[in-house]
């Protein structure tokens, strides 16, 4: 099949998620054949660079040979088996390594299949807890303005982005939403609502799907706090930030915060496969414990929880943080994109703001109007020049694999500050026109 006639199958039958379909019908799009270390190539033969780790998910790089030997090994062995009333090796070893690199305190693991799930299941969790104690009036939660936690409809009643959650409001319960980075906004929403609380929910450290918004230094610790001394569970969504995106292992451990419950995906299989994980204290475990009539059980479960391929392929991805010294020579890397942003891209005229945390960056842009679609331009502009990135409204996100060499990382800011500047000209004469 040609690439016109898979473009065209495509253009037919797909709905492509956060896409506006009519658009997409209009454009050309890469369609990716293969991929190797952090470069991705589409049927035409064309390469780009990976600037967004497929999705904030890839960490060591594409057809990484030790995740493919882990796969395959499990292949020979079983594919799938449910963890209702069974168990199997590869989820039990990534239960125990999950709980060893862990806050202190989390020392139980459930496994879904998405950061949605694992953010819906430490809802849950935390509301069924209270419930089982007899307080049934702790329905509610707080989380933060412009937050983002998922798109089942549980995490989207703790989601804060208007343009994605408001038409949902019916479907939604309600939760009270604080200021991000205000720890008197938190204060006294506790105060008002704490005792009808169940648990705040917060994106430690940067607000992903915002714009790359990086909370003030000493925030996440005193939102623990206060989470103490309201008697409320503190949920930490580290889907995004978890496995060295922020260079650390978890972004908990800048502050020396240990939540209550802790939600991961996207890089905890490399990239590989889907698999997430609530993990959570032994006080949260106790509280579901109870004879089979008590009906203290937590009844939620997904057909792919703990898949062993996935599981496998979560081992091998931690074992490759050991083994390459990926957070130590992280360090290095995080310090030259900083270098690099600094000369490169904040100076450009259209440029409002770089936000930076480890290895996520936001580039926010200023001065176009929404039908601009600036951000698209510059993706358009970016891949034309041989990297693939994606823009959230008018801010551009660099995430580029943990694994970059310094020169593809210097390659891939250079590609998107001429980019940014290739489509402000655009833009610019068109607003002239």
């Amino acid at each position: 099949m040609t690439p016109k006639d898979l473009a065209d199958l495509d253009r037919r039958h797909l709905w492509h998620p956060f896409t506006q379909q009519q658009g997409w019908m209009e454009e050309d799009f890469p369609i990716i054949e293969s991929a190797d270390d952090t470069t991705v190539y589409d049927t035409e033969g064309n390469a780009y660079i990976d600037g967004v780790s497929s999705l904030w998910c890839n960490v060591h790089g594409h057809r990484h040979p030790a995740i493919d030997i882990a796969i395959k090994d499990q292949l020979d062995r079983v594919a799938h088996s449910t963890m209702l009333g069974l168990s199997h090796a590869p989820a039990v070893k990534l239960a125990k390594r999950l709980v060893d690199l862990a806050p202190d305190g989390l020392s139980r693991v459930f496994f879904s299949d998405n950061g949605s799930t694992a953010c819906e299941i430490a809802l849950k969790m935390a509301y069924q807890w209270h419930h089982q104690r007899g307080e049934w009036w702790r329905a509610g939660f707080v989380c933060l303005r412009n937050s983002y936690h998922g798109d089942t409809l549980g995490s989207v009643s703790v989601g804060g982005i208007e343009l994605f959650h408001s038409l949902y409001r019916p479907l939604l319960f309600d939760a009270w939403q604080a200021e991000p980075g205000d720890v008197e906004s938190m204060r006294a929403l506790l105060a008002e609502h704490g005792e009808r609380c169940a648990a705040v929910i917060v994106e430690p450290l940067v607000q992903g799907a915002a714009g790359i918004h990086v909370q003030p230094e000493g925030y996440l610790r005193a939102v623990r706090e206060l989470c103490d001394e309201f008697g409320v569970f503190l949920i930490c969504d580290e889907v995004a930030t978890g496995f060295g995106r922020t260079g650390t292992m978890f972004a908990c451990e800048h502050e020396g915060v240990a939540p209550d419950l802790m939600c991961v995906a996207k890089g905890l299989t490399g990239g590989y496969l889907p698999l997430a994980a609530t993990l959570t204290t032994e006080r949260v475990y106790d509280g579901f414990l109870g004879r089979h009539e008590q009906f203290r059980t937590f009844f939620h479960g997904h057909t792919y929880s703990g898949n062993p391929l996935a599981c496998a392929a979560a081992l091998a991805t931690l074992r490759i943080f050991d083994q390459e010294r990926t957070l130590e020579r992280l360090q290095p890397k995080i310090a030259l994109l900083a270098e690099l942003l600094a000369n490169d891209v904040e100076r450009l005229p259209a440029v409002r703001e770089v936000r930076r945390c480890g290895f996520m960056v936001g580039i926010e842009l200023q001065g176009f109007p929404v039908e601009a679609r600036i951000g698209h331009r510059v993706t358009l502009e970016a891949r034309a020049r041989g990297a693939i990135i994606r823009p959230l409204g008018d801010t551009i996100v660099l995430m580029p694999p943990l694994s970059i060499e310094p020169a593809e990382l210097r390659r891939l800011v250079e590609i998107t500050a001429a980019a940014i500047a290739a489509a402000a000209g655009e833009a610019g004469l068109a607003a002239a026109a």
